[in-house]
C-alpha cells in the first residue's frame, strides 16, 4: 500500500480530514473510503436523502472544434454526432481489440464535447485520444478541475437551494451555472441508481461548495465504500473490476449502450476500433465464451471478487468481479462473468467460497430499482 503523503490529493482533501474520514489510496489520490458514521449509515443515508462525493479524481477534458463530434465518434460504438446540446452519454472507448479501455460519460455542451473518464485510466485514456484525434479537433485536460456527485432522493432539493434552476434537469441533461464567480456544468446524473448530480467545478471554488451542500440538512458526506455498494445494487461496472481492456461491450452485456446508428446498415455502422470483432458478436456470427450476469446468494454468505463460479457438477465456468452483502437488497449481490450457456436469468450455479459450494442464482440487475428523475 502506498504512503499517503506520497498520493495527489483532491481540493477537499483538507475537508474529508476535519470531517474524521478514514483515507485511503485509490487512483494514485488520497480519497475518503468511509466517514465516522460508517458505509452501511451512508449507504442507506443516500438511499433516502442525500450523499456528498468527492470524485475530483476523475478526468475531465474536453473536445472542441467543428469535427469534434465526428472525431469522437470514431473512437467508440457510441452515437456522439446525433447528440442533442446539454444531452449527456455514456460511452465505452475501445482499442482495436474491441476491449475496454474506460468507460466514460460525455455531453455535447454545443461549444464543446465535455468527457469525465475514471480516475485510474485518465492519464492513458488523454494519450490515447489525442494521438487519434488530436489532429481533428482541440483535446483540452481539465484535471485540476474539482468534480463532486450529490446523490439521493433529496438532492434536487438541496442543491436547487444553491442553484435554481436545476430542479428542470433531467436524467442524461446539463447546464451551466455560476456559483461566487466560479463556472460550474451540472448534469442530472451520477453512479448510485438514485437521482442526483455531478457538478463540475473550480478547484478554488469546491472547499466553500461542499461546505455549502454540507450545511443542508438533507446531505452528509459518503466515501468510497458506500459509493461501491450503491453502484453495485445498481448493477453498474467498476471499470478495471467488472469491464477492462480484455472485455468486450458484448461480454459485458453492455449492447444497450451502442446505439442503432452505428451497429446496423448506414454510413455510421461500424468503423470503430474492434468494429469487426464487436459487430460478430452482437449479430451472432462471432460467439461469445462469457458473458456477464448479476447473481445472488441463496444463503447470506457475501461473494467477493475473484471467487471462483462453478456448475452444479463442479467444473469452472466464470469467476465473480464484484460481490458484497448488499446494504438495501439485504442479500449478497455480485456481479461476475459466465460461460453463456449458465446466463440466463434463473440459472443455478454455484461459488466455490473458502472450499464451500455456495448456491447462486443469475438475477436481473438493478439488484434495487434505480430511481432516476426523468420527468
Amino acid at each position: 500500500m502506498s504512503d499517503l503523503n506520497d498520493l495527489h490529493k483532491t481540493p477537499l482533501h483538507a475537508l474529508h480530514l476535519e470531517l474524521g474520514a478514514r483515507m485511503v489510496p485509490f487512483a494514485g489520490y488520497a480519497m475518503p473510503v468511509q466517514y465516522p458514521a460508517g458505509l452501511m449509515a451512508e449507504h442507506h443515508h443516500t438511499r433516502s436523502a442525500a450523499g456528498l462525493f468527492d470524485v475530483s479524481h476523475m478526468g475531465q477534458l474536453t473536445l472542441s472544434g467543428p469535427d469534434a463530434a465526428a472525431a469522437f465518434e470514431s473512437l467508440m460504438p457510441v452515437d456522439v454526432i446525433g447528440l442533442g446540446v446539454n444531452k449527456q452519454r455514456y460511452g465505452l472507448l475501445l482499442n482495436d481489440q474491441g476491449g475496454i479501455i474506460d468507460d466514460l460519460m460525455f455531453v455535447n455542451r454545443g461549444s464543446d464535447i465535455f468527457v469525465i473518464v475514471n480516475g485510474a485510466c485518465k492519464d492513458g485514456d488523454l494519450a490515447h485520444i489525442q494521438a487519434r484525434i488530436g489532429g481533428r479537433c482541440t483535446v483540452t485536460p481539465q484535471f485540476d478541475r474539482a468534480l463532486l456527485a450529490l446523490q439521493g432522493p433529496q438532492a434536487v432539493t438541496a442543491l436547487a437551494r444553491l442553484l435554481p434552476g436545476v430542479e428542470q434537469l433531467v436524467f442524461m441533461t446539463g447546464m451551466p451555472a455560476t456559483w461566487n464567480g466560479g463556472d460550474l456544468y451540472i448534469t442530472r446524473s451520477g453512479y448510485t441508481g438514485e437521482d442526483g448530480f455531478e457538478i463540475s467545478l473550480p478547484a478554488d471554488r469546491a472547499d466553500a461548495f461542499a461546505r455549502a451542500l454540507l450545511a443542508q440538512t438533507e446531505v452528509k458526506p459518503i466515501g468510497l465504500g458506500a459509493r461501491n455498494s450503491l453502484r453495485l445494487e445498481a448493477g453498474l461496472c467498476l471499470y478495471g473490476n467488472d469491464i477492462d481492456v480484455t472485455t468486450t461491450p458484448v461480454e459485458a452485456a453492455l449492447n444497450w449502450a451502442m446505439q442503432k446508428v452505428r451497429r446496423t446498415g448506414g454510413e455510421r455502422a461500424g468503423g470503430f476500433p474492434g468494429s469487426d470483432l464487436v459487430l460478430a458478436q452482437l449479430d451472432g456470427t462471432q460467439a461469445l465464451t462469457r458473458k456477464r450476469v448479476g447473481l445472488i446468494a441463496l444463503e447470506r454468505v457475501p461473494v467477493r471478487e475473484h471467487t471462483e463460479l462453478q456448475d452444479l457438477q463442479g467444473e469452472t465456468i466464470g469467476e465473480i468481479t464484484s460481490g458484497l452483502l448488499g446494504p438495501s437488497a439485504d442479500k449478497p449481490v455480485a456481479i461476475g462473468y459466465v460461460k453463456p450457456e449458465f446466463a440466463a436469468v434463473g440459472s443455478r450455479i454455484q461459488a466455490l467460497v473458502r472450499g464451500k459450494a455456495v448456491p447462486m442464482e443469475v438475477a436481473p440487475m438493478p439488484f434495487v430499482p434505480n430511481r432516476y428523475f426523468r420527468g
